[in-house]
């Protein structure tokens, strides 16, 4: 589900945040689909239970998921619809897109890469037999 890098130089509760983040925005968690308890994601990772709450509330703050007291927390069904984060990633769009013309990728091909549909991270390494072992 989520692996944690340890050399990263993020903090954990960001990795965490990250990884759930992924998994919601690409669809391999459900709108409405439970999150695993604040314990047991702790004793599957061996961290700090605080840590994962951390993570948990940034989420939730961020619009990613949401909490039913005694329930448990869950997926919303309009993730990334937190308008802090969705001007953090224009920012950050704009910036990787500036430099991608400063190395002369040209305006047509910075159009066939913002028409293209989003893949996950390595899939087409995957489908060539390259994937990481």
């Amino acid at each position: 589900m989520i692996s944690l890098n340890y050399r990263d130089s993020r903090p954990i509760y960001e990795q965490i945040k990250d990884g759930l983040r992924k998994l919601i925005v690409t669809g391999a968690m459900g709108p409405d689909e439970k999150l695993p308890s604040v314990r047991a994601m702790a004793t599957q990772l061996s961290i700090n239970p605080n840590t994962i709450q951390r993570a948990y509330n940034e989420l939730e703050g961020e619009g990613y998921i949401y909490s039913v007291p005694g329930k448990g927390s869950f997926a919303t069904g309009s993730a990334g619809a937190d308008e802090a984060r969705r001007k953090e990633l224009m920012f950050r769009a704009r910036e990787l897109l500036a430099e991608l013309k400063y190395l002369g990728v040209s305006q047509e091909e910075l159009a066939a890469l913002v028409r293209e549909e989003p893949k996950m991270p390595g899939a087409a390494e995957q489908k060539r037999g390259g994937g990481q072992q």
